[in-house]
């Protein structure tokens, strides 16, 4: 795993055994000013059935409430997967946040493996996810599952 990564890893550790109030505000924050590529980063709870936007860093968003199968992130809610998307304009069903978002990796937050929420990461540039991002991205989420 990339050296970043690793010592974002360590921080989110530190962050999560503290556990602050505002544990989520401080990841998004945390990530989206490290890492490059991360344009916009999210948490969406899921609540009553569907996914809820809460802590973010990035541009507000319209898309306060999700419903389980729609776009991406209803997709990953659905699944229980991490999906990532590239290329968003290829994408039959994308829920577009911002006309600048060209890609996009939404990952679940599983506890007791039931989907409680799941973190989504826009980014502005073509193609930027690799493996790593996935892994790591992934690895977050277990880290919180405990937060849940």
């Amino acid at each position: 795993m990339d050296l970043i990564f690793e010592k974002t890893i360590a921080e989110i550790e530190d962050f999560v055994r503290q556990q602050p109030e505002d544990l989520l505000l401080q990841i998004c924050r945390l990530l989206k000013d490290r890492i490059c590529h991360y344009d916009w980063v999210g948490f969406y709870i899921l609540k009553n059935g569907e996914l809820v936007l809460g802590p973010y860093a990035g541009k507000p968003t319209a898309h306060t409430h999700i419903p389980v199968g729609k776009g991406v992130c209803g997709q990953v809610a659905e699944k229980k997967k991490t999906i990532v998307v590239q290329d968003v304009s290829q994408e039959n069903n994308y829920i577009s946040c911002s006309i600048d978002v060209q890609s996009e990796i939404v990952v679940p937050v599983l506890k007791n493996a039931a989907l409680v929420a799941e973190l989504d990461i826009d980014s502005r540039s073509p193609a930027p996810f690799r493996p790593d991002d996935t892994l790591f991205l992934e690895k977050i989420c277990f880290l919180l599952s405990r937060h849940f």
